[in-house]
C-alpha cells in the first residue's frame, strides 16, 4: 500500500533531479535526498517505486527486479527434474541450467559492482561454483543437469539476498556512477543492474518456449 505522504509527481521530480544532478557531477543537496518518500510495497509485486530500506532509485529498481523475478519463477512451478533437464534440440538450453545462469550473471554483477573486480575476474571459488552456468553450451548441457527445482531456487534465492543487502549500504549517487571503461562502453550501475532484470526477461520468454514443448 502506499504511503499517505507518497506524491508520484514529486517523486518523479526528485529522483529526475537526482539523476540529472549526479550526470553533471552535482553534489545532490542533502534535503532532497531526505525529503524524497519512499513506501512499504511487498504486499503489491505491481508497485513499481521506492521501497523502504533503499534510497529512491535503487528501491525503484528493486521493484523491478522483485516483478521480473516473480514472472520468470511462474512458468517453472513444480517442473520435476525430467523437465527441468529436457532439451528442445543439440543447441539448446535446459529450463534448469537457464536458472542457474541467471543466478551466475548476477553473481557477476556483484563481482563487478560491489567487489570492485574488473570485468570477467572470477576467484577460484566463483569461477568453480558458476562459470559453466555462465557460459551454457557443450559444458551446460554435460554438466547442468540431475537437481530437483529448489535446488535452483535456492541458489536465486542466495545471489539475490547478497544484492539486496548490498543494495542497502549505497545510494542513489552509486547507481548513477558511470563506468568508463565497461565492455560495451560508458555505463552506469543502473544500466548495468538493469541489464540483470533485462536479461531475466529475455530468458522469460525462452524457458516459457520450452516449458510449453516439454513432452507429455
Amino acid at each position: 500500500m502506499l504511503s499517505k505522504n507518497f506524491n508520484r509527481r514529486g517523486f518523479i521530480k526528485n529522483t529526475s533531479c537526482l539523476s540529472v544532478a549526479a550526470g553533471l557531477g552535482l553534489t545532490v543537496p542533502g534535503s532532497m535526498k531526505a525529503n524524497t518518500p519512499t513506501f512499504q510495497d511487498d504486499d503489491n509485486i505491481n508497485i513499481v517505486g521506492p521501497k523502504m530500506g533503499f534510497t529512491p532509485q535503487i528501491g525503484t529498481l528493486v521493484s523491478m527486479m522483485n516483478w521480473m523475478r516473480n514472472t520468470i519463477l511462474h512458468p517453472v512451478r513444480g517442473l520435476n527434474v525430467k523437465e527441468l533437464d529436457f532439451l528442445l534440440d543439440d543447441d539448446s538450453n535446459t529450463i534448469g541450467a537457464m536458472l542457474l545462469h541467471l543466478a551466475a550473471t548476477e553473481r557477476f554483477y556483484q563481482i563487478h559492482t560491489f567487489e570492485g573486480k574488473n570485468w570477467g575476474d572470477w576467484s577460484d571459488e566463483d569461477d568453480k561454483a558458476w562459470s559453466t552456468a555462465m557460459g551454457l553450451g557443450d559444458d551446460g548441457r554435460a554438466k547442468l543437469k540431475g537437481q530437483p527445482l529448489e535446488y535452483y531456487l535456492e541458489k536465486l534465492r542466495d545471489v539475490r539476498k547478497y544484492t539486496l543487502e548490498e543494495f542497502a549500504k549505497r545510494d542513489d549517487d552509486w547507481l548513477m556512477e558511470v563506468d568508463q571503461n565497461w565492455g560495451w562502453g560508458p555505463t552506469n550501475n543502473y544500466c548495468k543492474w538493469f541489464h540483470v532484470c533485462e536479461h531475466e526477461s529475455n530468458h522469460n520468454g525462452i524457458i516459457k518456449y520450452i516449458a510449453k514443448r516439454l513432452p507429455t
